[in-house]
């Protein structure tokens, strides 16, 4: 039994030895310059890098409005532009009506590319 426990101890220490040296040294991710969203309306590219150089700041939307892992959700398919732009949310939470930028509503070809 004490052998398992002195095993065990050992790879946990090198377990977090090995996770907060590679967390040091590693640098963040460069974020991509442009994302591509598969639609049945045609896909939509989001221009990151242009997004990105207009805000400064990356917490203007990570994590207020998007999650910054690129596998998360968006919550804005087909069926969801409504809710999200009365709630403000997602993408709607500047392309709405009165928004920061140019409303949804009428404009799908300005996003959605056959």
């Amino acid at each position: 039994m004490r052998k398992y426990a002195i095993v065990l101890f050992s790879l946990m220490f090198v377990s977090a030895f090995v996770f907060r040296t590679a967390a040091q040294t590693s640098t963040p991710d460069k974020p991509p310059a442009e994302i591509v969203f598969k639609a049945k309306m045609g896909d939509v590219k989001f221009p990151h890098a242009q997004h990105a150089n207009r805000e400064k700041k990356c917490d203007t939307c990570h994590d207020k409005v998007f999650p910054k892992d690129s596998k998360a959700p968006l919550n804005y398919k087909a069926g969801m532009h409504k809710p999200a732009e009365k709630d403000k949310t997602s993408c709607a939470t500047c392309h709405v009506a009165q928004g920061k930028s140019f409303e949804t509503k009428g404009n799908c070809a300005k996003c959605h590319k056959k």
